[in-house]
């Protein structure tokens, strides 16, 4: 679950959309966000990227 609030305060604390995430990624975020579906390591290095951080400063900050 941490994951996910950790995924979410990224996207609201860089002003982005679920609607603008999906059109730059083709990533559903909202499913992701809401726990309807499982996020794989590789969606989360993509989400990373888009954000710019690195998975390891991802994890850091759930720490």
């Amino acid at each position: 679950m941490k994951i996910i609030l950790n995924i979410k305060e990224l996207r609201k604390s860089n002003n982005v959309t679920l609607e603008t995430f999906y059109f730059d990624t083709g990533i559903h975020l909202a499913r992701i966000e809401q726990g309807k579906t499982n996020i794989t390591i590789s969606t989360l290095s993509k989400i990373c990227n888009y954000f710019k951080i690195s998975l390891s400063d991802f994890f850091k900050e759930i720490e």
